[in-house]
């Protein structure tokens, strides 16, 4: 006796059909799984039987023998128990095969026979609705788990049908009940505003970084910011994300792919729709940020996919760490490889690293005295390497307020949405400049768009020659130089670029300074 059940599952950030296929034939009782499954795959026969047996149906030992096709593909995760437990009851004819070829079934089982929610239903809702629109229109529909319901229906595809146990899978099939598909209104992005919690005005003084960092947000730039402990760094770094413009549609929904992937999308949250802001722990693996495992998945620099990866107290991250951060921040894209598969995540993010200015951290305090010698100093900053800090763009000292400035009460600066007003609209003209190019930022500028969108006049050239000469700066950090400056006329809604432009963009090259 054979059945053939649909299901899917996650191949990097996409999802892919599985053909589940069950054979039930005489011979001494076993439960084989084959087709390239993980753990927690060969581990669902112990799920199925006892999910069976406890929803009241009769589970007969026999030779069973489970195929996961393509077999070539290896396959991962508990969304199988579902297809498998439908496959042996089909294969029985417990259940009527009428209805197998028109679902892809997907979820997770526990022993009573309920239905436990999965990652990833978001990739995989998608991967449906293409295949059944364009290879295999017999497919309406996917069953699934309520608890993943919201998730899958939130692009209003067709047919999301959302079941709490197997038993209500089984009368679904045998038409014995009628579920009605899930219906999730549509979510306008547009019309959603950022919360309040957080806000630019809340930061006394700090107006160069203030600037600095407006200048980073509109034009996508990654920023590093050394100040001594507590001048306010992780308290600018927080309110980033208040001044960047909202996730448009394709960035969101391609962000809240990994996040599925990554299983933070459970509940009724729907689309991402701020762009998602990671801060993770200097102690953290070269693995867990860039990615990686057996089974490959995204790390922190997938998850701040078109937002903010910050990074605290840099120095104090192993070297190795910080050095696989150099592919994600020059191409956008972080490529595992492993023994049997290749896989590329999207890692297209703004850096923001914090750092202070030496080990003690009181170095140019203007009360506390620094302990530390020139050598520890410079030592300090060497634990990032050149090539690493090329690739940043914007370099700021962060000092700390004086007494006397942090007990004025003084009038409150500009708000987050007032910052944000200028940066949208340097974001539009760059959107306008480089609507041919695929890309939505200066950032992302490569050599030849400079050459053709930064041009300089005699006067801007003899600013950025002489700072050439004065600083040494590499032909990264000359590109980065004209990138900010094309950013700084993008705020000032300027077509060209002007001496000023330039000026100021030099004066955010701090490290460079600091190492003549």
């Amino acid at each position: 006796m054979l059945s053939q059940v649909l299901s899917a599952t996650i191949h990097g950030i996409n999802g892919y059909i599985v053909q589940v296929e069950v054979d039930i034939s005489s011979g001494l009782p076993t439960f084989a799984t084959i087709g390239l499954p993980d753990r927690a795959i060969t581990e669902s026969k112990d799920r199925v039987i006892a999910a069976i047996k406890n929803s009241g149906y009769d589970h007969q030992m026999r030779k069973i023998t489970v195929n996961l096709a393509p077999a070539d593909l290896k396959k991962e995760g508990v969304g199988f128990d579902l297809p498998i437990a439908i496959g042996i009851l089909a294969a029985s004819e417990t259940v009527k095969t009428d209805k197998l070829k028109k679902y892809v079934l997907i979820g997770e089982l526990a022993l009573d026979g309920s239905l436990r929610e999965v990652k990833g239903i978001l990739p995989i809702t998608l991967a449906v609705r293409e295949i059944s629109e364009t290879k295999n229109p017999e497919i309406e529909g996917i069953i699934l788990p309520k608890g993943n319901a919201h998730e899958a229906a939130m692009l209003n595809c067709k047919n999301i049908i959302a079941v709490n146990n197997l038993k209500e899978v089984v009368d679904f099939l045998n038409n014995e009940i009628s579920l009605d598909p899930v219906v999730v209104e549509g979510l306008d992005i547009k019309n959603i505003k950022h919360p309040e919690d957080l806000d630019f005005s809340e930061v006394k003084g700090q107006e160069f970084a203030k600037r600095a960092l407006e200048i980073a947000a509109a034009g996508g730039h990654n920023v590093l910011m050394i100040g001594q402990p507590g001048a306010g760094k992780t308290m600018l770094a927080k309110r980033m994300p208040t001044i960047l413009p909202m996730l448009n549609f394709d960035e969101s929904l391609e962000t809240t792919k990994i996040h599925s992937v990554a299983g933070y999308i459970s509940g009724n949250k729907g689309l991402l729709s701020f762009r998602p802001f990671r801060s993770p722990h200097h102690t953290i693996s070269n693995v867990a940020l860039i990615g990686g495992g057996t089974y490959p998945k995204p790390g922190e620099v997938s998850l701040a996919h078109n937002g903010i990866l910050f990074l605290d107290e840099l120095p104090e991250f192993h070297r190795d760490v910080l050095e696989v951060l150099r592919q994600p921040l020059q191409d956008g894209v972080v490529t595992i490889s492993r023994a049997q598969t290749s896989l590329t995540f999207p890692a297209s993010f703004m850096l923001v690293a914090a750092m202070n200015p030496c080990p003690c951290g009181y170095y140019g305090h203007p009360e506390k005295e620094c302990v530390c010698n020139l050598f520890q100093i410079q030592k300090y900053i060497n634990r990032i390497s050149g090539p690493l800090m090329d690739r940043i763009d914007i370099h700021l000292d962060v000092p700390s307020l004086k007494s006397s400035e942090m007990i004025e009460d003084k009038s409150p600066s500009e708000s987050s949405s007032e910052i944000r007003k200028r940066v949208l609209k340097a974001r539009e003209m760059q959107i306008e400049r480089l609507k041919n190019e695929k890309i939505y930022s200066n950032t992302r500028m490569t050599s030849k768009l400079i050459k053709k969108h930064c041009k300089l006049d005699e006067p801007s050239k003899k600013v950025l020659k002489q700072s050439i000469e004065r600083l040494g700066l590499s032909a990264r950090a000359y590109d980065s130089v004209l990138k900010v400056a094309r950013t700084i006329a993008d705020l000032s809604q300027r077509d060209s670029i002007e001496a000023m432009d330039v000026s100021e963009a030099i004066q955010y090259r701090s490290v460079d300074r600091r190492l003549v």
